[in-house]
């Protein structure tokens, strides 16, 4: 984990915020955040799936139709795709542990459980558990993944593991799916193979052949978001997977569609409660 140089803006958001990967695990991200108050998110989603713990204090979890408060002990699951978000009550501190896992990764992981092999990713029903037993298999795996001396197999069968007890103790959505809006997807879909361009609404509306009012009002009611912000989390999504290969911040914020590196700051800082140039500097 990188911390920056001491008394730096970014040092400072780093003593609160650290990050951790390693090109020989590509498929793992962590990030633990010492004091929650200085860290807060807008609504936002992920192309990985994540999971965390509440290692102090507590919070506010959205997550979909959940909304409640979770305090120490509480481990919280995000599918991919959905809209969440965690942040300070009144101001009380809280600390928390995240990981962002591969969604493919994952799929694999769960086919060789089991789980249909001719479905793709099997989302998790449970959202929020404060299970003893995963709450301490957590941190004892993220403490083996972010420790700079066991070798990579040793935290690749750490990774196995854990997520298959995951699995197994939280179990896959066994619900009916959901009722999909073939259009609503499509123009989801066109959102984000175009992201690094610079959409209209009719663009959307065009692609989906859908009116601009019922594409608004039903996007917000599938996803949670506006097809803007859908637009704009791609984007920052796009962005995040760029730094993490080691571009420069000014080539992302063009390559990834932003008017320019500032907006691509606030954008990144709104959705990911880190800088972007935290992120990229981060080991």
């Amino acid at each position: 984990m990188n911390e920056g140089s001491r008394g730096s803006p970014e040092s400072r958001t780093a003593a609160v915020s650290r990050f951790w990967r390693d090109e020989r695990l590509p498929f793992i991200e962590a990030r633990e955040v010492q004091d929650g108050r200085k860290v807060c998110y807008a609504r936002h989603f992920h192309e990985t799936f994540s999971v965390g713990v509440i290692s102090g204090g507590q919070s506010t979890y959205l997550n979909q139709a959940v909304r409640r408060p979770v305090g120490t002990g509480a481990l919280v699951v995000m599918n991919p795709g959905e809209v969440h978000a965690c942040n300070p009550i009144h101001d009380q501190p809280w600390s928390y542990r995240m990981l962002y896992v591969d969604t493919r990764w994952l799929t694999r992981l769960q086919h060789e459980l089991g789980l249909n092999a001719n479905q793709g990713f099997h989302p998790f029903a449970t959202l929020l558990t404060t299970e003893p037993g995963l709450y301490a298999a957590f941190n004892r795996f993220y403490d083996v993944l972010t420790d700079r001396e066991p070798e990579p197999l040793r935290k690749q069968g750490a990774a196995v593991t854990f997520f298959a007890q995951l699995q197994q103790r939280l179990n896959p959505s066994a619900a009916a799916p959901r009722q999909a809006n073939p259009r609503i997807e499509r123009a989801a879909d066109f959102i984000s193979d175009n992201c690094t361009q610079p959409l209209k609404l009719e663009d959307i509306c065009q692609a989906a052949e859908l009116s601009a009012s019922y594409l608004i009002r039903a996007f917000k009611k599938r996803y949670g978001l506006t097809p803007h912000a859908y637009l704009v989390n791609r984007r920052v999504q796009f962005a995040r997977a760029q730094l993490k290969r080691g571009h420069g911040i000014a080539d992302v914020a063009h390559e990834a569609g932003f008017a320019d590196q500032a907006h691509l700051q606030r954008a990144f800082k709104q959705l990911l409660a880190t800088t972007p140039g935290q992120y990229r500097g981060a080991r």
